[in-house]
């Protein structure tokens, strides 16, 4: 089933998303309201608690007297973690209790105020944030919550800022307008991507780029996706699998097209045909075919790979799966770092990609034209790394 984290600081409006989400068949799992069963009456989790802050923190009537609890934790950094300890863990269990009787075609969205803070944005297969101008969030909690626009402020200050929040962002809700105008944005988010992205992740199906070609200007932002994306398959993965962001993407003010390419470093190719159930529930299937790299002059004229695809439909993906130490596992990161060095190779290839982006309009006849560029390319990084001691590295 498709698992979405939901997060946004205090007063964003993450409780109108949720419901929205939820009025659209999505399975809401509130991280809140499990914070609260998991130290209710009689439960492990209020005896721990009371263990570790004292009987202070009971009402007569022997329930959490939250407001005391809080007053102990409020700027403790020590015990604020000390009970997250004591919470966080028994909200991951029973959350995945409540994921386990979803339905197998479910949208599970975790609403978790603090899911940056905890650094759990790559157990999800997507994560959305939702964002507002500070102004109106203190206004939200003055209006709705009751606080001094002090303790508002004192409240989004303890929480991740708007930047951290973004980079753990694949969406952005950006609720400054009407509830309707939310909706709407929740509506096609829901729409065109969620369940989309769902029906391709259960039937092991990857997104595809359109056909037609088109050259994208650099995007400042291709590597932090990058980054999210590699989080997620190292999230998955047994520790000792690097994954790399190359291709033109990884190479600042380079064109290309929006296509994010990543490349699995794997001992033997049977060791990535076993972990091809695993990536394809991260949301990373296998592609059908046999898939091969040209080895530019070493020996061997092709060599074997696996290749994987996103399931989101919101991002289109290439996860080559090369065996450490391939001709195609080298140039991929050689090619990189040359260009990433040496701004005149860069702009020789920005400059070719313009003229084969005039001859042709499909995406195969421009991969194809590009071979002759990529020999010459082979051949000049090669003198490139015998010239610096160049050494191969995610």
């Amino acid at each position: 089933m498709l698992k979405v984290g939901l997060t946004g600081g205090i007063g964003a409006g993450k409780s109108a998303v949720a419901r929205r989400l939820a009025r659209r068949g999505a399975v809401i799992i509130d991280a809140d309201v499990l914070a609260r069963e998991v130290v209710a009456r009689g439960t492990d989790g209020l005896a721990e608690i009371v263990a570790t802050f004292g009987a202070g923190v009971l009402t007569a009537g022997g329930e959490l007297d939250r407001p005391a609890l809080a007053a102990q934790v409020f700027g403790d950094d020590a015990a604020r973690r000390t009970l997250e300890k004591i919470i966080h863990p028994r909200v991951r269990a029973r959350t995945a209790e409540l994921i386990q009787c979803a339905p197998s075609d479910a949208i599970v969205v975790n609403d978790v105020p603090l899911l940056v803070e905890t650094g759990l944005a790559p157990s999800y297969h997507l994560v959305i944030v939702v964002e507002a101008d500070r102004g109106q969030r203190i206004r939200r909690l003055v209006e709705t919550r009751g606080m001094t626009a002090e303790q508002a402020e004192a409240r989004i200050a303890a929480q991740a800022g708007d930047a951290d929040r973004r980079r753990a962002a694949d969406v952005v809700l950006t609720n400054d307008a009407t509830l309707d105008a939310l909706d709407a944005r929740i509506d096609r988010l829901f729409r065109e991507r969620l369940r989309p992205y769902e029906e391709n992740l259960r039937t092991g199906r990857s997104a595809r780029a359109d056909r037609r070609l088109h050259i994208a200007a650099a995007d400042s932002s291709w590597p932090e996706q990058a980054a999210r994306l590699i989080a997620r398959i190292e999230h998955t993965l047994p520790a000792g699998h690097p994954v790399s962001h190359i291709g033109s993407t990884a190479v600042p003010g380079l064109p290309a097209k929006d296509i994010i390419d990543l490349m699995l470093a794997v001992r033997t190719l049977d060791e990535a045909d076993a972990l091809a159930g695993q990536l394809g529930a991260a949301g990373f299937p296998r592609r059908s075919g046999e898939w091969f790299d040209n080895a530019r002059g070493m020996p061997g004229k092709t060599w074997p790979k696996r290749l994987h695809g996103g399931a989101d439909p919101g991002r289109v993906v290439n996860l080559h799966v090369r065996v450490t130490g391939s001709p195609g596992w080298r140039f991929a990161l050689l090619m990189r770092d040359h260009l990433r060095a040496v701004p005149e190779a860069r702009d020789a290839y920005a400059a070719a990609k313009v003229r084969w982006a005039a001859e042709h309009h499909d995406r195969y006849t421009y991969a194809d034209a590009k071979e002759p560029w990529f020999d010459q390319e082979a051949w000049a990084a090669d003198k490139w790394a015998e010239a610096t001691g160049w050494q191969p590295h995610g």
